[in-house]
């Protein structure tokens, strides 16, 4: 049993899952171990083994550069510059975005150690210069994290002379006002824009 055990530890590891869905998961597996542990576990090998990072945005794809680098519809002048590959997921789920992406690999943390140079922030600046980008698109979390990363990636492409936005905030579309924190509307009602 003490496969199951380890087994059940790393899966208690994932982001969502704790020792109880965990355990419930191994269950489930070893249940329909032909037909769902051995494919998933074969596919995941396959996964780890064939994924390589985009050596230009840093996505997760089968060559480098990766699917979207090499797309020649996309906008060369925008970049969109987030913290993690999940970041870019969500944004090429909502299909919104036609630019190019830039992803950090976390953001500045003073008590994580994590500074600027554990980012990708020396490549970004590359690309800004030398693929003329004219709008770097901030899309951090609006964590303190992410807010302070923003405004030092601001900081120095404002020194380049490159124009450097954020993402809009407030009240989500559908959203009710009695069930929005105080800090969401707060930003709403500085953020408001005049209707035409």
């Amino acid at each position: 049993m003490k496969q199951v055990e380890k087994l059940t530890r790393l899966l208690g590891r994932l982001p969502g899952l704790g020792p109880r869905s965990a355990r419930r998961i191994v269950q489930h597996l070893l249940a329909r171990r032909e037909s769902l542990l051995i494919p998933l576990a074969q596919e995941m090998m396959a996964v780890a083994e064939s994924l390589t990072t985009c050596r230009i945005c840093g996505n997760w794809d089968e060559v480098s550069p990766c699917y979207l680098c090499i797309d020649e519809k996309r906008e060369n002048a925008t970049l969109c510059v987030v913290e993690q590959i999940a970041d870019l997921w969500a944004l090429e789920r909502s299909d919104c975005f036609r630019g190019r992406y830039h992803v950090l690999g976390g953001v500045l943390s003073a008590l994580n150690g994590v500074g600027p140079d554990d980012l990708r922030l020396a490549s970004l600046e590359k690309r800004v210069v030398e693929q003329k980008i004219e709008e770097v698109i901030l899309a951090t979390n609006l964590t303190v994290e992410g807010q302070t990363t923003a405004h030092y990636i601001a900081e120095r492409l404002g020194k380049l002379g490159v124009k450097a936005t954020r993402l809009a905030r407030g009240v989500p579309i559908g959203g009710e006002l009695d069930y929005m924190d105080e800090g969401t509307l707060a930003t709403a009602i500085e953020s408001r824009q005049r209707l035409p």
